[in-house]
């Protein structure tokens, strides 16, 4: 199936691992051309050496703290003066935060989280959107999460905020689908990220279990519903959201796709 995105500008943020990196590999294999945005320069400079042997047409990486509306701007301003528009947006850089309980968070940790998870999407969003618009063509996809649908006990600081994207996805894809811009959302659950398993660590740590444990204990107690009983690899996540960026998926706006095992126990 041909998806058009050859030669696309594809600007993906926390690119430099995870879910990032095999996202940032996968648009590679589509010979789009690709901004790489992530705090350290040394990994993304792989993930770009990675990238380019896929068949990336052109990549450029560029170090940024998306906290910042000063790195924002940097990031879009040299990001157009390379490559001239951009048409496709991932926002994928995020945080867990601390796997706590609501009355144990302080205000600092749901700040910490609320700026990188949803306001760095809203500002570089809405500096990247006025190029899709005047273009006529764009794709935004959101890194939500399965916990902005079923939230668990603990953590409540980052289900608050994947639940705000979903929100915002919708919103925004009212706003922009008549400007030829598709705004949509991938909601993973339980992807073996490095974020995943540092969580998973820091449960084996608490329990005193080992990491394999720690798994099977988070699976059972608080995944009940992936029906394939293990967790999902970041390449299935990637093929997401190719997919909705691509000219495959011109007729899906404002939908929030979920690649999570069947984890969330709802239709």
């Amino acid at each position: 199936m041909e998806l058009g995105l050859r030669d696309k500008v594809v600007l993906v943020t926390g690119a430099s691992k995870g879910l990032g990196s095999a996202i940032a590999l996968a648009f590679g294999e589509e010979k789009s051309q690709l901004v790489l945005v992530a705090r350290t320069q040394s990994e993304l400079d792989q993930v770009a050496m990675d990238a380019r042997e896929k068949g990336a047409a052109q990549v450029l990486a560029i170090a940024a703290d998306l906290t910042q509306a000063d790195e924002i701007e940097r990031v879009v301003s040299t990001a157009i003066q390379q490559f001239g528009t951009i048409h496709v947006l991932v926002n994928n850089a995020g945080i867990l935060g601390s796997f706590s309980s609501f009355e144990d968070l302080t205000d600092e940790e749901w700040l910490q989280v609320f700026n990188l998870n949803l306001f760095s999407v809203v500002k570089l969003t809405r500096a990247i959107l006025p190029y899709m618009t005047r273009q006529k063509w764009g794709r935004v996809i959101n890194l939500s999460s399965e916990s902005g649908l079923q939230p668990d006990a603990v953590m409540p600081h980052y289900s608050a905020t994947k639940a705000a994207l979903l929100n915002l996805t919708k919103s925004l894809s009212k706003a922009y689908g008549q400007h030829g811009v598709l705004v949509n959302s991938v909601s993973p659950a339980f992807i073996k990220t490095p974020m995943v398993e540092a969580m998973l660590a820091q449960i084996a740590h608490d329990k005193e279990f080992s990491v394999e444990e720690a798994e099977t204990y988070f699976l059972k107690e608080n995944r009940p519903h992936i029906e394939l009983r293990r967790g999902g690899t970041s390449p299935e996540v990637a093929a997401a959201v190719v997919f909705l960026a691509s000219e495959a998926a011109s007729f899906i706006v404002g939908t929030n796709l979920r690649v999570d095992g069947g984890s969330v126990a709802s239709i």
